[in-house]
């Protein structure tokens, strides 16, 4: 059986300021802006992709742009948790105005029964109908509009009720409603009204309740993301953008950015390209000197007696040179040993450590590796010196920074079939 949602969502509703927003190029002059761009067009794509799919109309993106920024300037109202309850009902059946009673198209929206249904539950009236009949009598009703082919009437509208009021059901969308709204109402003071002790909790979700009926928005869980996005990016601000003390946030190109690619408008850059930068970005920040150093080191590495360099960059010496065959191709399956460091020693892993060789084809390994170990005769030991580029380049992975050099003494035990 289906579970039938509850309309009480803690999420607060407020109202759009009406703006329009257009796509289009900005200017971007240094790697601080390109950042900020591109983090505005990830985040916006991901909303397109993940939470607009079923609206992505301009009067839905507005909202969430508007939020944005109010978010930004501090301008959230602060509600409790009872008065966001409150507001979020009042505005989802505003909204239901358009759907019908909870967003099923067959079922007339009538606001009088609903609303009182809601004040009944909330005081847990139970002289209409009580909790455990309502839901048997929704569910049932539920299951059966499958497969109506029937179209919701005009809806009714009214405003929710201050006290409890009994009423007469006179036919079955009176009762949906009712039933709808009593079950709403139940769950409300079960969870948000236990510690109600002189009524003023009922008070404030009812007023919050009619404030949400008369505020206009699409999409209010998207309008409060939109908020504490804004709210955090300014957070950001003062410890540096992404946390980075290097970055200064621009508010401006984040938001442009979080436009655009709401609007999936790619001119710059792309969502997959944005990201990548963002990564790629933030490692040459906080791993830049990493990648200075191994350079350093390979440099004066080179002019060691012994140390080889082949085509790519990479350098190796031979321990030890084997008799046996060596791998015929980078799809060639081999068995070795090996112990891998840091350029300062750091050991990262060793199957010699761990006394358990290992096999694998050569094409399922770093760079450095499918192309050193086909230079090794069966019985040979080397030791390569991998710059980042044929390694991990940068990722970091496991305990290996991103832009590591790194090296590893290989022994070619075997060749598998």
């Amino acid at each position: 059986m289906k579970k039938i949602s509850i309309l009480a969502i803690a999420v607060m509703a407020l109202i759009s300021c009406g703006n329009t927003y257009t796509a289009k190029n900005v200017d971007l002059t240094n790697m601080n802006d390109s950042i900020n761009y591109a983090l505005g067009l990830v985040n916006g794509a991901n909303l397109k992709m993940y939470q607009l799919q079923n609206d992505s109309s301009n009067e839905t993106i507005a909202e969430f742009i508007d939020a944005l920024q109010r978010g930004y300037d501090g301008q959230i109202e602060e509600l409790s948790e009872v008065a966001s309850i409150g507001r979020n009902i009042g505005n989802a059946i505003k909204n239901s105005e358009k759907t019908g009673l909870a967003e099923n198209e067959a079922w007339t929206l009538n606001e009088k029964m609903f609303f009182q249904g809601l004040i009944n539950g909330v005081y847990g009236d139970t002289t209409v109908m009580d909790a455990l009949t309502a839901r048997a009598y929704f569910q049932a009703a539920y299951q059966q509009s499958a497969t109506a082919e029937t179209k919701a009437g005009k809806p009714i509208r009214s405003s929710c009720p201050k006290s409890v009021k009994t009423v007469s059901l006179k036919c079955a969308t009176d009762s949906l409603n009712y039933a709808f709204g009593l079950l709403n109402g139940n769950e409300v003071k079960t969870y948000v009204l236990t510690n109600d002790s002189d009524g003023s909790m009922v008070k404030e979700f009812v007023e919050n309740v009619n404030k949400g009926l008369k505020q206009k928005v699409n999409n209010p869980q998207l309008v409060r993301m939109g908020e504490q996005i804004g709210k955090s990016i300014k957070d950001q601000a003062e410890v540096g953008l992404i946390g980075e003390p290097s970055l200064v946030t621009d508010f401006e190109l984040i938001k442009q950015g979080f436009i655009n690619g709401l609007y999936e408008y790619y001119d710059l850059m792309d969502a997959q390209t944005a990201g990548a930068y963002i990564q790629n970005t933030l490692n040459d920040i906080k791993y830049g000197a990493n990648k200075t150093a191994g350079e350093q080191f390979l440099a004066e590495n080179a002019l060691k007696d012994g140390v080889k360099v082949t085509e790519s960059g990479l350098q190796y010496e031979v321990l030890k040179m084997g008799k046996g065959p060596k791998p015929a191709s980078d799809t060639t399956r081999v068995k070795v040993h090996y112990h891998g460091t840091l350029i300062d020693g750091t050991v990262f892993d060793s199957s010699v450590d761990r006394g358990e060789p290992i096999v694998f084809p050569l094409n399922g390994v770093i760079k450095g590796w499918t192309e050193g170990v086909q230079l090794m005769p069966v019985g040979s030991k080397f030791r390569f010196y991998i710059p980042q580029e044929l390694g991990y380049g940068a990722q970091s992975a496991g305990s290996i920074p991103p832009f590591s050099t790194l090296i590893f003494e290989v022994e070619l035990l075997s060749i598998e079939k």
